[in-house]
């Protein structure tokens, strides 16, 4: 039976068939981030499957550039789906990105790997992430967009809100999945085949999705708007090229989304590689406790969703923004302490020393076959591998590199010898002991890092349909949401693991969301006003 809701003046009360509208978009959107967040939460697991062998920052760095390449695609998904969605419907242009991200997303747990078929291997998989971000790119409009133009007028915020709880619940359900393979398989299994586990029950959740979108019908207020004749003829131009729709455009990036999107992806994806990759925290803790911060955090998004129906939803961005930035340094710091004490005590009483020319270091962000690492490079990554900050002299005249760990120098690159120093310095090498963990401050922490994101991603939705007319709004919206989240924020993992190696400091990778955060507070505070009470039903509001 087809859900319907014919009115345009959606106001008071949720009817039986609203509910079902923000029911079914959820459930399909879940699926949509559980496709595209597996190989977010594989990445580091990845390196040594798809990559090849050798420097294991370049390894990692390729494989965060592959998953990178989800978000990177996802601007322009948003605008060839946006599009097909101001110009044919929102229902059917959702329906079809759901079919490609699924079949995507199976196809990854078929994809041979590096040992089988080469550098065939990688391109592929960059091929398939490319189509689950093109998918994506036009998904979360539609779906936003398709809960508000079903909402009464004051009750948007918390409506699209629990769109914006299918990001967090869908990386809940891809931890949950993976770490159920990974506990009930030998580590050997679920590293041979085991990992593509997960990628196949994608197959099972398509057949599933498509079912419930197929139940929808189209939204009233678009509907009506197609009807009367009304619907442009060109959503790219009249979004981008023509004023005050393209204005908003650029604000609502750098004044909403920008910041948005890295307090999400710190707060969620940042913490976790930080867990397992630098303090050492074995996969199975990390894992728990992302999850259940996932869970604790989740009822925020419907809150701030809901408070934004109340008091506006830019403020609670900007205010997320804001506390986010100011308080990163030192609650990374807190978890350094808490995860794992051995390795700050160790790192508060042994001075390492890197000695060489800066001009043989480089900024290695994408890592190509060609790709060449001096062995400066390879001493960074070596201590950025083992979650260790280090200070950085002049060169030893006649010395490429010189390492000084305490009291023992290391000429030249020599990986045995640096270890061997770290460990009778009293090193960690095992990584974060279990006994050693606090587990409540490290929860409570992480737990915070979420009210964060639920604060600057609960009203985003509600907010960006509310700044552009109906006869755009699809397009509009998508492209900054997709630049924010995509680029912004899908490039943190990447970006800041890049700093880190080259910087020397496993904090220094921060500078780049409190940065963005701290710009967003001043372009949104200066340049944008509230949408709260704006009428959605109209075709020409031009966003002011």
């Amino acid at each position: 039976m087809a859900i319907a809701t014919e009115q345009v003046e959606i106001k008071g009360a949720i009817t039986q068939e609203q509910k079902l509208v923000i029911a079914a978009s959820s459930v399909g959107t879940v699926f949509e981030w559980y496709d595209f967040y597996l190989y977010a939460t594989l990445a580091p697991f990845f390196a040594t499957l798809f990559f090849p062998k050798g420097n294991e920052t370049a390894a990692l760095l390729s494989a965060f550039a592959t998953y990178a390449v989800g978000f990177l695609v996802r601007p322009f998904g948003a605008l060839v789906f946006g599009r097909i969605g101001d110009l044919i419907g929102r229902k059917y242009t959702f329906l079809v990105t759901i079919v490609i991200m699924g079949l995507a997303t199976f196809s990854v747990g078929l994809l041979p790997t590096f040992a089988v078929i080469g550098w065939w291997a990688p391109i592929i998989l960059v091929s398939l992430r490319a189509a689950q971000g093109l998918a994506l790119g036009g998904e979360y409009g539609g779906a936003a967009t398709y809960v508000a133009e079903h909402s009464p007028h004051d009750k948007r915020g918390i409506n699209t809100s629990w769109i914006q709880t299918t990001a967090t619940v869908g990386f809940f359900l891809a931890l949950a999945i993976i770490l159920a393979c990974r506990y009930w398989m030998a580590k050997e299994t679920f590293a041979t085949w085991g990992w593509r586990i997960p990628f196949w029950l994608s197959l099972a959740l398509l057949g599933v999705s498509i079912y419930i979108r197929l139940k929808l019908n189209e939204s009233p207020v678009f509907k009506k708007m197609k009807e009367e004749g009304k619907t442009s003829k060109a959503p790219l131009s009249d979004s981008f090229l023509k004023y005050p729709n393209n204005k908003y455009t650029l604000l609502a990036l750098l004044g909403a989304t920008a910041g948005q999107g890295v307090v999400w992806y710190t707060g969620q994806f940042y913490a976790l590689f930080f867990l397992q990759i630098t303090l050492k925290l074995d996969y199975q803790t990390t894992y728990i406790l992302i999850g259940a911060s996932l869970l604790l955090g989740t009822p925020f998004f419907i809150f701030f969703g809901w408070l934004s129906d109340k008091i506006g939803r830019l403020k609670i961005i900007l205010a997320g923004c804001l506390i986010a930035a100011v308080t990163f340094f030192p609650m990374f710091r807190a978890l350094t302490h808490y995860v794992n004490p051995a390795l700050e005590a160790f790192q508060n009483k042994t001075t390492i020393t890197v000695a060489a020319d800066p001009a043989n270091e480089h900024f290695n962000l994408f890592v190509l076959p060609s790709t060449k690492y001096s062995d400066v490079d390879r001493v960074n990554d070596f201590f950025a591998k083992n979650g260790l900050s280090f200070n950085k002299i002049p060169p030893v005249p006649g010395k490429t590199v010189v390492t000084y760990i305490g009291g023992t120098t290391i000429e030249g690159l020599d990986a045995a010898a640096m270890t061997k120093a770290l460990t009778e310095q009293g090193y960690p090498i095992k990584g974060a002991d279990p006994k050693q963990v606090n587990y409540a401050m490290t929860l409570l922490i992480l737990f915070i890092f979420l009210i964060y994101v639920t604060m600057v991603y609960g009203p985003i939705a509600a907010f960006l349909v509310e700044l552009f007319p109906t006869r755009i709004r699809y397009t509009s919206m998508s492209l900054p949401y997709h630049i924010g989240n995509g680029w912004f924020g899908g490039m943190l993992p990447l970006t800041a693991t890049a700093m880190v190696a080259l910087k020397g400091n496993i904090y220094y990778g921060l500078w780049y969301p409190v940065i963005v955060a701290l710009m967003t507070v001043v372009v949104g505070a200066i340049f944008l006003k509230e949408t709260k009470d704006r009428d959605i039903t109209t075709y020409d509001h031009g966003a002011h």
